[in-house]
């Protein structure tokens, strides 16, 4: 591969990526529609869980390669990018408005998930009896969004009547899904094996891409599909999508981390790293608590405080 070679397939992933998402978010909308849910369950199950699909094969690769605490930096990395990157750059594309429920139910349990890893963080060590534990906790909360999800069928949101979509076969919108998963996917690892690449040739050192790139790049799913749910108007995709994800992320991929093998946390991911990813989340909360949503305004703060975040890992890379 050469620079030219790798600058084609960087165009192209983000491409499909962008083409990807859009299927995406047509499908779920379908789906949503064809049952009577809402899209913010569709976007905390189905689209949350498909967008961090590249954080559970990131996880599992690099346990596999005894480096579990690049699976655990991972999880930081990207639930930072997904509230401060994904959420600022959404919300100043247009205001993101968070669902009542949401913002007392969902938001809250995303902070606590994250808590929940003091105990295993206080120890220095993530077993695979914790990791069984946490995974115990995704499922238990996956059952209880479906019962919930079962109990209001039929029980559209406003946000769903008066969202104009065309109607759609049922086939249509699982293959929509599928293809925009699969796609996804195939975007992320272009984009990134060929971001990786040009960052070597221009003179990064791996740190640096492990930081930045890679950390940004299994974000890309979440990124490219809030980024067309923002722009066609589906905010309940958009914000059950980030809260989902992040949820998804503590929860599953740490705990397929530890499955796969247990490892030493390291001192940093304990006691700085860790503490960053809560004060985004509380952030987060704050100004959704305050305003019922995510203003333009606040996005840029979110924005301007990840491009803080970046500045301080590449200093202190």
């Amino acid at each position: 591969m050469n620079v030219i070679t790798a600058s084609l397939l960087l165009i192209a992933g983000l491409i499909i990526l962008w083409k990807a998402a859009e299927l995406l978010v047509s499908g779920a909308v379908g789906i949503s529609n064809r049952f009577g849910l809402s899209q913010l369950v569709i976007g905390l199950t189905v689209v949350a869980m498909g967008t961090s699909t590249p954080e559970v094969a990131a996880s599992i690769a690099a346990a596999v390669r005894d480096s579990g605490n690049v699976a655990l930096g991972n999880v930081y990395g990207s639930n930072i990018a997904n509230l401060a990157l994904v959420g600022g750059l959404c919300a100043i594309i247009a205001p993101i408005r968070i669902d009542k429920k949401l913002l007392l139910r969902e938001i809250p349990v995303m902070i606590i998930v994250a808590l929940m890893l003091l105990p295993i963080l206080a120890k220095n060590f993530l077993s695979r009896f914790d990791a069984i534990v946490l995974l115990a906790i995704f499922i238990s909360l996956i059952i209880m969004v479906v019962i919930k999800a079962r109990k209001g069928i039929n029980i559209v949101s406003p946000a769903v009547e008066h969202t104009p979509t065309k109607s759609r076969p049922f086939k249509i919108c699982i293959l929509f899904v599928i293809a925009g998963l699969a796609g996804l996917a195939l975007g992320a690892e272009l984009t990134v094996r060929a971001a990786v690449f040009i960052g070597r040739e221009i003179g990064l050192s791996e740190a640096v891409i492990g930081l930045t790139i890679v950390a940004v790049g299994t974000s890309l799913p979440e990124l490219v599909t809030c980024l067309v749910a923002a722009i066609k108007g589906h905010n309940d995709i958009t914000v059950g999508n980030l809260v989902g994800s992040n949820i998804f992320n503590t929860l599953l991929v740490t705990g397929v981390a530890g499955l796969t093998k247990p490892f030493v946390i390291e001192q940093r991911l304990a006691t700085v790293d860790f503490w960053i990813m809560v004060t985004v989340s509380a952030i987060f909360f704050a100004m959704a608590l305050i305003q019922k949503q995510i203003s333009r305004a606040c996005g840029t703060v979110l924005f301007i405080g990840y491009a803080a975040y970046l500045t301080y890992l590449l200093t202190s890379a």
